[in-house]
């Protein structure tokens, strides 16, 4: 509170005083600024602290992971905008369908040209990549995410011009406002809380959850939402790494997209501590999935490579960090998904659903006795 304008008697008293006053104000206005600047750094290390444990360093050694690496290239086939966003929409319903964790759009052309340079497009979450492999990336990404938060990630974008005709996911995570879960995806608010109360987060419901981190306002967060508060004006939640909900549940909670510039880094650029311990390429010159036991390929993190139109080893080919002959060197197993096939060609669309769907029976998740 500031000091109440003094009483004085004279006027050499009454300057006194005011200089006693106005210096009494500058140093409330000065602890103001920087009990502020204290918040905000304590939210800068709440939000790295929160970006550290949805990396791998939060880990939990029981969960197997299955990624799938597409080309971005696949869109540039395609004959119309409408077209190349239903292509991207059939991709993110076949993940979700069979719990892909994370999907890793490459680029499989090669390095850029000089005349190609003009074409590349630069993304502020994306980053650096050609077209076809950004617009991919961006209308996974806006299918994966919850309806109710689209709006505060996904500006107006030319990609997701035809997102609207997109058949929805409707994963275990989309929760409508009166579905009851333990989690919930939410986004941090830029309304007021008492200092160094926490922060509210927006998850879909009718009120903020008030939650126990002070973190940065625009940032996607998942909350556990303890059961038992009806009684209670202000429900109150707990910030958790995103793959808690699985963890701790075992329902499926989305997937992860990122970029890759060539094959290379796919199998390199792996977010999980040890990297993909089984690396399955995908070609009609590989081995006959028949000839492939039942529960035969196990797995922690499982890696399964499509190739584009031209396929996997035209891919391999443009990657300057591969020297091999034989596609088959790169993988752990390189597996034709379909022998006699009618088709001259498997779009990758259909390998991707036909591919899942065989190895269901083939995959097998390790036993982890280590916790």
């Amino acid at each position: 509170m500031s000091a109440a304008k003094p009483e004085v008697k004279n006027w050499k008293e009454y300057n006194h005083k005011r200089k006693e006053l106005r210096k009494q104000r500058k140093e409330e206005k000065l602890a103001k600024k920087i009990k502020k600047a204290e918040l905000e750094k304590e939210a800068e290390n709440e939000e790295q602290e929160y970006r550290e444990e949805s990396n791998a360093k939060y880990e939990r050694r029981d969960i197997c992971t299955i990624s799938i690496a597409v080309p971005g290239s696949i869109l540039d086939n395609a004959q119309s905008p409408e077209l190349r966003t239903y292509l991207a929409g059939q991709i993110a319903r076949a993940a979700c369908i069979y719990k892909v964790d994370e999907i890793v759009v490459f680029d499989d052309k090669g390095e850029i040209t000089e005349d190609e340079k003009r074409k590349v497009k630069k993304d502020d979450v994306l980053g650096e990549a050609r077209p076809g492999c950004l617009q991919l990336a961006r209308i996974l990404q806006y299918l994966e995410c919850p309806q109710y938060l689209r709006k505060y990630f996904f500006p107006i974008h030319k990609d997701l011009q035809y997102a609207g005709v997109l058949n929805p996911l409707d994963a275990p995570h989309h929760l409508r406002r009166e579905d009851e879960f333990l989690y919930r995806e939410g986004i941090v608010t830029n309304k007021p809380i008492k200092t160094g109360r926490g922060s509210q987060v927006n998850v879909g419901l009718l009120n903020e959850i008030h939650v126990d981190k002070i973190l940065m306002a625009g940032l996607r967060v998942t909350v556990k939402i303890p059961a038992d508060q009806s009684n209670r004006k202000k429900i109150k939640g707990i910030i958790v790494p995103p793959n808690v909900p699985r963890a701790e549940t075992g329902t499926y909670w989305g997937y992860n997209v990122k970029l890759a510039n060539n094959l290379t880094e796919v199998l390199t650029n792996c977010q999980y501590k040890g990297g993909y311990d089984l690396t399955i390429g995908t070609s009609d010159k590989g081995t006959s999935i028949d000839e492939i036991k039942a529960k035969s390929l196990e797995y922690h993190h499982c890696l399964i490579v499509f190739g584009g139109l031209t396929g996997l080893e035209a891919a391999i080919d443009v990657d300057p960090h591969l020297n091999v002959d034989d596609p088959s060197l790169v993988f752990d197993k390189y597996i034709n998904m379909c022998p006699q096939q009618g088709s001259r060609t498997i779009r990758t669309e259909e390998a991707i659903l036909l591919t899942l769907a065989e190895l269901r029976t083939k995959l097998v998740a390790k036993k982890i006795l280590e916790i």
